[in-house]
């Protein structure tokens, strides 16, 4: 996997950009000036990030995701990760067939869902799965994969299925581990 240079990467003309993101040269990225990634952040080979968009600290988008940020926006806090081909997004068309559809047809002839999303930290959507407008992905929540994420979710809760349902508690050993880690970098001075 080839990665895009710090040049090439301050060229793009980010929101906001920072240490040691990675980006590979694959990746399609539209709308920079909404978009924001924090430090320690990687979007890897043939993912779109569109939108408004905001990415914490060590969060990983694996392949082929996509991440439709829209108007309202998407927003991913400190460690969150999206598996191979998961998706999220923030707008919607209305498909009852009451009104028309697609970016092609003219705002008066259509009616969209427009909602930001959230993940908190230390969330992460399995692969495949797709993550709808409005929806809130609590602190450590899980998303199994090829999960239709429609409704909020409770901290530190295991979810799985389409419609996505609970299905158990998430164990919380990885704040242990998190906090070893950043104590580590830290001492280390690569932070």
């Amino acid at each position: 996997m080839a990665y895009l240079s710090q040049q090439a990467l301050e060229g793009m003309g980010f929101r906001r950009l920072g240490r040691n993101v990675k980006i590979s040269d694959k990746a399609s990225i539209y709308d920079c000036d909404k978009i924001e990634i924090g430090d320690n952040s990687r979007i890897d080979d043939f993912c779109v990030v569109s939108g408004r968009v905001e990415i914490g600290r060590f969060c990983h988008i694996t392949p082929m995701c996509l991440v439709a940020g829209g108007r309202l926006g998407v927003f991913l806090d400190d460690f969150c990760g999206l598996a191979y081909g998961a998706k999220v997004f923030s707008q919607t068309d209305d498909y009852s067939g009451a009104t028309m559809t697609n970016s092609n047809v003219p705002a008066k002839y259509k009616k969209e869902t427009f909602s930001r999303v959230t993940m908190g930290k230390h969330a992460i959507v399995g692969t495949g799965s797709v993550v709808m407008p409005g929806v809130d992905i609590a602190e450590g929540c899980s998303v199994g994969a090829m999960s239709l994420v429609t409704k909020s979710t409770e901290a530190w809760g295991v979810y799985f299925g389409s419609p996505a349902k609970k299905i158990k508690n998430r164990k919380k050993d990885l704040l242990e581990l998190e906090r070893q880690f950043l104590e580590e970098l830290y001492q280390s001075d690569q932070f």
